[in-house]
């Protein structure tokens, strides 16, 4: 049997090693089994395997496995950046700015003297890991971003009063979920491991802040019970399809309502096509954008 221990990267043979996760820790079932606790490296999905299913994975395959993951996300990000860029000139093609010969006597350019305020976000995680790469992008995509690390049973606790400190326009409650073992009565709660806390803390920010378009909600992670987070007020939520979702798909649709005009409504397509999981992964309501240009730009 392989010496696995917490920590230890591996992949599960029943599965075909398909994807990689991480050893959170190990214990021992009721029938006296040693199982291991796996969190996914780049899906949010936790899961339990028997030792003698997984494979340590050597670190080159973890760079190859990681290498491909940072390229897949990238080419995201680039399209994001360059569809913004777009939808920016379209935007500031429609307002009342000043004539050319105006702008030339100030010596800017048309669109300088605008400036964006994006929707801010509070995104709650129930990894510390995927919270800091989150907060990562959400730097490289220019949104003003406040994360916090709570483990998913304490959420619903916790979000009244991070509302109330951060208010923000847009809130993530994400981290971990999954199917429990073979079950798949899809309608029972019992049968997933956070979708009832994320269920929970949705209910919890909506007893404070009820619209939709006052505060919009992700929320879910790998397999959760996606109508039941929409019926408790999520406005997207995690997965119709029950499938995994990968850690980057909060993202992505908070990038999407935060840089959107509020003059302009989306659609859930609209949105659902900049996730990497895809319609399977991801669903909502439609929803005003976030975005609001402010003029004039300071000179300073």
């Amino acid at each position: 049997m392989n010496h696995i221990k917490p920590g230890d990267i591996v992949a599960r043979k029943k599965y075909g090693g398909d994807i990689f996760f991480k050893v959170k820790s190990l214990i021992i079932t009721d029938t006296g089994e040693m199982t291991a606790i796996l969190r996914g490296l780049d899906v949010r999905l936790v899961a339990d395997a028997p030792l003698e299913d997984l494979e340590p994975q050597p670190a080159e395959e973890v760079l190859r496995y990681r290498h491909n993951d940072i390229q897949k996300n990238g080419a995201y990000f680039r399209r994001i950046l360059q569809r913004r860029e777009a939808e920016r000139e379209a935007v500031l093609s429609q307002q009342n700015i000043l004539p050319d010969e105006e702008f030339e006597k100030k010596g800017t350019l048309p669109g300088e003297d605008f400036f964006e305020v994006p929707g801010r976000v509070l995104h709650i995680d129930g990894d510390e890991d995927y919270l800091d790469k989150c907060l990562h992008a959400y730097e490289q995509l220019k949104i003003p971003a406040q994360g916090v690390y709570i483990p998913e049973e304490q959420q619903s606790a916790r979000v009244k009063d991070l509302l109330l400190e951060y208010t923000p326009d847009i809130l993530v409650l994400t981290g971990h979920d999954g199917l429990v073992g073979d079950k798949k009565n899809y309608d029972d709660l019992d049968s997933y491991r956070h979708s009832k806390h994320f269920i929970a803390a949705v209910r919890s920010a909506r007893g404070l802040r009820p619209g939709h378009d006052d505060l919009v909600i992700f929320a879910g992670a790998c397999q959760s019970h996606y109508e039941a987070l929409l019926k408790a007020g999520a406005t997207f939520a995690s997965a119709p399809a029950r499938v995994l979702i990968h850690a980057y798909d909060p993202v992505f649709v908070v990038e999407r309502v935060a840089y959107t005009t509020i003059s302009n409504t989306l659609g859930p397509s609209d949105i659902i096509k900049e996730t990497i999981t895809g319609l399977e992964g991801i669903g909502g309501v439609e929803i005003k954008g976030k975005l609001r240009l402010g003029y004039p730009n300071p000179p300073h």
